[in-house]
């Protein structure tokens, strides 16, 4: 005869909760698997955006005027920003409806496949305007699937955060642009460093496309590994979830959708400029070489993570408001110093405001980790925080370095120098009239 086991609900329970505890990853490994998938994406984002500045033009549009082939370049690079929303309403859909895991590892392939054929395709000499239009779909590609990565990786850090602590745990994901930025640009710098131009006009750009997919080999490795957020299981076990969470999103928080758009101005802003802009403007116009232009935005780039950690921790004790308000104020003065400081050609001064705008860029950036996510309830926080992040993306940066070409074509750099102030100022209204989260309810429905 069998024996017969009696086990009463609690003690189900309890062994439930001791099978689930033990299966759950450490806190550390959320925190790193919600950086490292970010580092990925963006580094792969970040490559396209250097070379859009150094050589798509050259390789993928006609010869004919070098100023129409930056502009196309520029396009191009727009590209990923109109298609990111839909990246979010697409993954957002999924991380509402089934969850955050499944979408996250999704996203990163999309990303990865498209990033690896970049670094594929054939040039305009060899196959004429299709080299183009391939070229666009497959950015549009990269836009999709980043546009599915922030919302979730966001919420991965920060549903699993204390809630005292959600600021600093959302500032992983945070942290992951900053190592993605400068890997990207340690990859062009070296290649500048040891191959001529020629080579690498001819094939050395596309090795950061083909190195990602080892990259996110590692990133799908580290994600598989993850359990559900405890928040979204809740819901999901309540079948509190909705069946079309775009739908129920617009019709009751469409308000800090859009506010929270206005607030992700700055922090694009201000990066793209000086990443993608400074980058192009300081090669071609002012004749720095390129390996000096890059070695200036590592240094650059190291301010900013420094400071999204900093931030970070001052929003939990102070609030998102606060840390954000400051940082807008400084952002709307930083663009008056564009001008005098880039057209110096000074290599120090130039760095100086590199590092000024990407420092304000993380410092604007860190709470955003935290700050959007909690706009929004548990149902449909993936589809709100990633709609309004990359809606952001549209407004501050698609037309960035486009809009800035343009200014400094017709105007000059001081006019560079006050659309900076003008996105700056955006946000910051728009933040005044955004809701204080630190103390708000994370698991609410």
């Amino acid at each position: 005869m069998p024996m017969r086991v009696n086990l009463t609900p609690l003690k189900i329970i309890s062994i439930n909760m001791k099978t689930l505890q033990s299966s759950s990853p450490s806190t550390t490994h959320v925190a790193f698997a919600s950086f490292i998938g970010t580092a990925i994406e963006f580094y792969d984002f970040y490559i396209y955006a250097m070379a859009s500045a150094l050589v798509i033009g050259q390789v993928f549009f006609p010869a004919s005027d070098p100023t129409a082939q930056a502009l196309n370049a520029f396009l191009t690079f727009g590209i990923a920003f109109i298609a990111r929303p839909f990246g979010a309403i697409l993954f957002g859909h999924f991380g509402d409806r089934i969850g955050r895991k499944a979408t996250l590892a999704a996203s990163l392939m999309v990303m990865g496949i498209s990033t690896l054929l970049i670094g594929c395709l054939p040039s305009y000499e060899s196959i004429g305007t299709w080299a183009a239009i391939l070229l666009c779909l497959l950015r549009f590609g990269q836009g999709i699937g980043l546009g599915g990565e922030w919302g979730g990786a966001a919420l991965l850090a920060t549903e699993n955060a204390p809630a005292n602590k959600r600021g600093w745990f959302g500032m992983f994901p945070q942290l992951g642009p900053s190592v993605g930025f400068l890997l990207a640009t340690l990859s062009f710098l070296v290649l500048t460093l040891y191959l001529s131009d020629e080579a690498f006009k001819s094939w050395g750009w596309r090795i950061p496309f083909f190195a990602s997919a080892l990259l996110v080999l590692v990133g799908l490795y580290v994600r598989f590994k993850l359990a559900e957020t405890s928040a979204f299981a809740a819901v999901l076990a309540q079948h509190h979830t909705h069946k079309a969470p775009i739908k129920s999103l617009l019709s009751t928080h469409f308000r800090p959708v859009l506010l929270g758009a206005l607030a992700m101005t700055v922090c694009y802003n201000l990066f793209y400029t000086a990443t993608v802009f400074c980058l192009s403007y300081g090669t071609l116009s002012l004749n720095i070489a390129r390996a000096d232009f890059l070695q200036m935005l590592c240094v650059a780039v190291l301010f900013m993570a420094v400071i999204t950690p900093i931030s970070a921790g001052l929003s939990d004790k102070f609030g998102r408001k606060p840390v954000l308000l400051i940082g807008c104020l400084l952002a709307i003065l930083a663009g008056f110093s564009l001008a005098p400081l880039m057209a110096s050609g000074s290599l120090w001064q130039i760095t100086l405001f590199l590092s000024i705008a990407l420092l304000l860029m993380g410092a604007t950036f860190a709470p955003m980790g935290a700050f959007l996510p909690e706009q929004f309830p548990v149902a449909v926080r993936y589809t709100g925080a990633g709609l309004s992040y990359n809606l952001g993306g549209i407004l501050g940066a698609s037309t960035a370095p486009f809009i800035s070409q343009l200014l400094v074509d017709k105007g000059g750099l001081v006019w560079v120098g006050y659309y900076v102030s003008t996105m700056a100022l955006v946000s910051l209204v728009a933040i005044v009239l955004m809701n204080e989260t630190q103390q708000r309810n994370f698991n609410e429905a």
